[in-house]
């Protein structure tokens, strides 16, 4: 069994925190400080699955024997990756693109495990949610953006807030994944891990 004090969040954003909260288990974070950048021929998919195994690993590498918890979200619009919009114009622009057409979402998370020998123990998840857009206005984007202003998230919207209202249609096993974090699979990871949940 593992010890309680060290379950790590490889990531300082509110969202995940807000997420992993719910599972109601005593927990650090710790910033991975890792580059996300798609990689030459990398898919969204792929791009998810590496940076949430990057993120885990760099911080498992500085507490040997902790479990640590990775995750990273990426967007794709007809093969298009959609990343964070980091700004008004861009969010706008996303947005516009996103109008009447299904986007996905893919989430990946990833726990690791070194051990003081050395030797990595890790498993990785990618979940896939489709979001369907409504046809938007010029006036529904601008008023959307000014109200919950989504620039750190991917594919300029918070499915969390008022961004649910942009969508026609949300198809996925998993409502924590668009967030940007799994619970679903993150709780089987746990428990392979030895991680009691109850």
């Amino acid at each position: 069994m593992y010890n309680m004090s060290s379950l790590i969040l490889a990531s300082t954003s509110v969202y995940k925190k807000m997420l992993f909260q719910r599972l109601q288990l005593p927990f650090t974070e710790y910033s991975p400080n890792v580059v996300e950048i798609q990689q030459n021929d990398e898919t969204a998919y792929a791009m998810a699955a590496r940076l949430a195994e990057e993120k885990a690993l760099a911080v498992a590498a500085l507490f040997p024997d902790a479990i640590v918890i990775g995750a990273d979200q990426t967007g794709e619009l007809n093969g298009q990756l959609l990343g964070k919009p980091n700004n008004h114009k861009t969010a706008i622009q996303q947005l516009r693109a996103q109008s009447g057409q299904t986007s996905k979402f893919h989430c990946g998370v990833s726990v690791v495990k070194q051990l003081s020998s050395g030797d990595i123990i890790k498993q990785t998840k990618v979940h896939t949610t489709e979001v369907t857009f409504r046809v938007l206005s010029e006036k529904a984007i601008t008023t959307y953006l000014d109200k919950d202003k989504p620039y750190d998230c991917a594919g300029s919207f918070k499915s969390e807030g008022l961004g649910i209202s942009l969508f026609s249609k949300v198809e996925s096993t998993d409502p924590s994944a668009l967030v940007g974090l799994p619970l679903i699979d993150l709780c089987t990871l746990l428990s392979d891990f030895g991680v009691d949940l109850h």
